[in-house]
């Protein structure tokens, strides 16, 4: 008896992942602003923690760094723990995913190094700022005209990434919906 085999059989392919698309810049700048009005909450929250055990009943109290210093430890707490698992509340509204360049899901440290680098949408304007005495209208202007600037850069980038996205080796990709 000889033993008859047939054609080669091909190999079973591999389940297709989803195709990992950035969002539009319309989608990622909306998700951005809603973002905005979420922390409004966190600051106010924190804010209000940091006065009370403080004491500090001012704007102009001398302890007004360590706030600062405070809000940008809270901050980071806030995005390190809601990237590292994916998506902040905004993020989930918007249908958008943090991702490594890979697509699998970011690590505490990428995270942070993100938060870290996610400064270069305030930091250029504000040392800008520093040395000159500039009307609110004026330092309006710089802000959302750097924040323009830096988020049509990312047309420059193959994959349609803001650049800090590119630098900290994370991407923005629509997640869609569970059914």
């Amino acid at each position: 008896m000889s033993d008859v085999s047939g054609p080669p059989t091909a190999p079973s392919p591999r389940p297709s992942l989803p195709e990992l698309r950035a969002p539009s810049l319309r989608r990622r700048m909306a998700c951005w602003l809603y973002e905005g009005m979420l922390m409004f909450a966190v600051v106010f929250i924190a804010g209000w923690l940091f006065s009370t055990l403080s004491q500090m009943r001012s704007g102009i109290d001398a302890r007004r760094p360590l706030l600062q210093a405070f809000l940008f430890i809270v901050f980071a707490i806030y995005f390190v723990w809601f990237w590292s698992r994916g998506q902040t509340l905004a993020m989930k509204t918007w249908d958008i995913r943090l991702v490594d360049r890979a697509g699998r899901p970011v690590t505490q440290a990428r995270a942070l190094l993100r938060y870290l680098l996610a400064w270069l949408w305030f930091l250029p304007p504000l040392a800008v700022l520093a040395p000159f005495r500039l009307s609110a209208g004026e330092i309006a202007v710089l802000m959302i005209g750097w924040v323009l600037v830096w988020a049509l850069l990312s047309r420059f980038h193959p994959l349609r990434q803001f650049w800090h996205d590119a630098w900290a080796g994370t991407r923005l990709v629509q997640a869609p919906r569970p059914d």
